[in-house]
């Protein structure tokens, strides 16, 4: 009997489904993810697989928040990066900056993951799923939602520019993500979009009304 056989008679069938699809992801984005590639690679046939997901929607739907929850992962390693000195607003803003280089951090170490995390079709609702959490038990958003928070509790960012703060520093950094992808940008050495990303928060910061 194969390995992968033998971790669905213990009942781990459904997991490796996941990882088989999250290994699609990675290699060609969320349209490898194809269901019956996915039970291929594990070893089953189709009809077990259906027990699991209904169809190759329900198996993106699901790997979609397993990459989110790798942002999330990396996000949280930018973040650990800064200096834990300094004046509390200072560092507010810089864990925030941290926050858009840890995405574009992900968004080029794994293209295929990336698209599949933030370009499905979706909506604001797995913002805060526990599926979309990373290991520090927070989302992509949540994180974003936090570093913000703490800006507006230290005085880094003024009150009435709190309300939908979210929403456009993840529309900057994601723009810029997408050029250096799939659009002009694509052909710019990764040190170059390195070096562009904390120019951009920076961008970002200030324009959220930060002096």
């Amino acid at each position: 009997m194969s390995i992968a056989r033998e971790t669905y008679h213990h009942g781990d069938l459904r997991r490796a489904l996941l990882e088989a699809g999250l290994e699609l992801a990675q290699e060609g984005g969320p349209d490898a993810v194809v269901l019956r590639e996915a039970t291929r690679r594990v070893g089953v046939s189709a009809n077990a697989a259906y027990r699991h997901f209904l169809d190759r929607d329900a198996l993106l739907d699901d790997v979609v928040s397993l990459a989110q929850a790798r942002a999330a992962d990396v996000i949280e390693q930018a973040i650990a990066e800064v200096d834990g000195d300094g004046e509390p607003a200072a560092l507010a803003r810089a864990r925030f900056r941290a926050v858009g280089v840890g995405y574009l951090r992900f968004a080029l170490t794994e293209p295929g993951l990336f698209r599949t995390a933030f370009a499905v079709p979706t909506d604001l609702s797995r913002s805060a799923a526990s599926a979309a959490a990373g290991a520090g038990g927070r989302t992509p958003f949540q994180l974003l939602s936090d570093q913000l928070d703490a800006m507006l509790a230290t005085g880094a960012l003024p009150p009435s520019e709190r309300e939908g703060a979210e929403l456009l520093a993840w529309s900057a950094v994601h723009g810029l993500a997408m050029l250096a992808l799939e659009g002009p940008l694509r052909d710019l050495p990764r040190h170059a979009i390195d070096e562009l990303a904390p120019r951009l928060v920076r961008m970002v910061d200030l324009g959220l009304g930060v002096v």
